[in-house]
């Protein structure tokens, strides 16, 4: 019987996902050993570590977040169908049995709907329950080894590899190993550093960027000045650790949510480049698996883009933004129109050059229009004459956010739209993958001003996080400095001081929490394994070509086209070491974001096609 030695570095959702599919792909005459290394808990990871606080949310409903297979999934091997995180909550809810569940798992299971926002911690448990029934179920065969420890080194011995994990024990004689990590530690940059030692001179805090739910706040005192440096998702979570884990409540006074204080939370302060919050996700009006189908972005268009590396801005954006704005409009005259004239007005809106858009509105009598300038930038128009003033602006936008996510991404104009840039994953992704772009296209356009600009539109929080900001800052705890936010060190006062220009203000602070996520670059990357397999050539940094003929350096770890073979520094693909996930986010496009149910999941087709090729059911 042939004997297959494997090692799963990384066991989050994505390393759970290559252990399912190497024990659906096996065939009998097969026996695996698969080995999983993670000094966290196996199946959850570090993200969604089941003992997390609970006032960490997801930002998917539940019934659109699942680890199966389904026959959406573009792959060569079995579908192994299973429930997704809500119909596994029903499950948890109606059992009684002591060991399925502690009570608060089942509480929260209980109150949880389709549309509901569950806790990461609640995830972690069905991620720790997924990763027992893959073991449960596998064939006779398959035997997994648990290694609750850190892997530090790869090498390649002949056509054998080894890992090495942290407390000296070394896994050798194995065949194929795969890299499955999430998002890693980086190295402090220049900035950070000169930020800690001016914390530790002074007696201050400086928190750098990190996972909030290994940042320890307890030694900062109430009524405390804190800034939180960014307001991305993680400054939610932030938010949530100083404010309601400390005693504080939501409540509701007609109709307008309310912020209680309980006179432990500290001073908080806050501010980023944008200087507003990603917007609120609207309310899931789509079921668990609608999704707007493109029509101009369409499979034919995809692959016609793909014949050649093309430029985002010129050949893909309009694209994109055509398909949005068709959204919007449509469900802005929905009201009004008939199917069939909703259909032919959606056909000319398509089809019309951007010179005939404003005629065309006219004729409909549209009277909301979609600027894409204000909708990047709703500032950019503004000035302020005092801090009060963008305060008053500020909470005015919050409340007209959480009003445009009532309307919810179906009946909503402006989530509706917005949610398609979460709909249209893979066809961007199938377009600007492994070279699709210019270089200078690839940075510029993709990495420095598009994928920011997707997660500020369409990847945002729950909007109840938004309510609660507004709450926050009418009730006196929260203050949103503004946009271009900074902080320097003060050597005359001891303190770090923010400021933002646009709003001129500025204040002292004791304590920074950089709130802002930690760039997928794996030459900053403070994981002993990367980097010493950048430093012993094993494997190579992605480079885009350029149009110029010049090659531009990302900082994503290069891997081929399915099934991800780690391509070393001469440019040759391993035979046996794998990838998939977030180190690999510049050769594929928004690693980060989860599995979806009939969505064709690129998370799953990865893995599946990497468990084949190690199995060899494919080349």
């Amino acid at each position: 019987m042939k004997e297959h030695r494997i090692c799963i570095v990384g066991m989050g959702p994505r390393g759970l996902s290559v252990l399912e599919r190497l024990c659906s792909n096996r065939s009998p005459d097969e026996r695996l050993v698969i080995h999983l290394a993670d000094p966290a808990e196996h199946g959850p990871g570090a993200v969604w570590n089941t003992k997390q606080p609970t006032h960490f949310l997801m930002n998917t409903v539940c019934s659109q977040v699942t680890v199966f297979t389904d026959e959406s999934v573009r792959m060569e091997g079995p579908v192994r169908i299973g429930p997704s995180l809500y119909e596994w909550s029903r499950t948890v809810a109606s059992t009684a049995s002591p060991g399925t569940a502690n009570d608060a798992i089942r509480s929260e299971a209980r109150a949880l709907g389709p549309d509901s926002y569950a806790t990461r911690a609640f995830y972690g448990h069905y991620l720790m329950w997924a990763l027992d029934e893959v073991i449960r179920r596998a064939p006779s065969g398959v035997r997994v080894v648990h290694h609750r420890q850190l892997a530090v080194e790869v090498t390649q011995e002949s056509t054998e590899w080894t890992v090495r994990l942290a407390d000296g024990e070394v896994l050798s004689s194995l065949n194929a190993v795969v890299l499955a990590q999430g998002h890693l530690p980086a190295q402090s940059n220049a900035r950070e550093q000169e930020l800690r030692a001016f914390a530790a001179t002074n007696n201050l805090l400086y928190m750098p960027p990190g996972n909030p739910g290994n940042a320890d706040l307890s030694s900062v005192e109430p009524g405390e000045p804190v800034l939180l440096l960014g307001l991305g998702l993680n400054f939610f979570d932030h938010l949530a650790t100083l404010t309601t884990a400390r005693g504080g409540t939501f409540v509701r006074h007609g109709g307008v949510l309310v912020y209680r204080p309980s006179g432990e939370e500290p001073s908080l302060y806050a501010g980023s480049r944008r200087g507003l919050p990603l917007h609120a996700r609207g309310e899931n009006q789509k079921g668990a698996h609608g999704r707007h189908l493109p029509v101009v972005l369409s499979a034919d268009v995809v692959q016609a883009l793909r014949s050649q590396p093309v430029d985002f801005r010129t050949d893909l954006w309009p694209l994109i933004a055509k398909e949005v704005e068709t959204v919007y409009y449509t469900t802005a005259l929905s009201p009004m129109l008939s199917g069939d004239e909703l259909a032919r007005f959606a056909s000319r809106y398509r089809e019309c050059a951007p010179e005939e858009e404003t005629a065309l509105l006219d004729e409909y009598h549209v009277g909301s229009r979609w600027d894409w300038a204000q909708v990047e930038n709703p500032l950019s128009r503004m000035t302020f004459s005092s801090p009060e003033h963008f305060r008053t602006w500020l909470l005015r936008h919050l409340r007209t956010d959480v009003e445009h996510a009532t309307q919810g991404n179906v009946r909503g104009p402006v989530k509706a739209a917005l949610d398609v840039l979460r709909d249209l994953r893979n066809e961007i992704r199938a377009v600007v993958d492994h070279g699709g772009l210019h270089g200078r296209s690839h940075r510029d356009d993709l990495e420095r001003w598009f994928s920011p600009l997707n997660a500020f539109l369409s990847i945002g929080p729950p909007a109840r996080r938004i309510e609660e900001m507004a709450a926050l800052i009418s009730a006196g705890v929260l203050t949103v400095l503004g946009p271009g936010t900074t902080v320097r060190a003060d050597d005359d006062t001891g303190t770090f001081v923010a400021a933002s220009d646009v709003v001129r203000t500025s204040v002292s602070v004791r304590v920074v929490v950089d709130a802002r996520m930690a760039s997928a670059d794996i030459r900053t990357s403070d994981d002993e394994l990367l980097q010493r397999l950048l430093a012993s050539g094993l494997c190579r940094t992605h480079r885009v070509p350029d149009a110029d003929g010049g090659l531009l350096e990302t900082g994503g770890l290069d891997v081929t086209p399915r099934p991800g073979r780690v391509i070393s520094a001469d440019g040759v693909p391993a035979q046996g070491l794998y990838a998939l996930g977030v180190p690999t986010e510049s050769v594929h496009w928004a690693t980060a974001v989860g599995i979806r149910p009939c969505s064709d999941s690129a998370i799953l087709g990865d893995a599946d096609a990497i468990a084949r090729a190690i199995l060899e059911r494919s080349a």
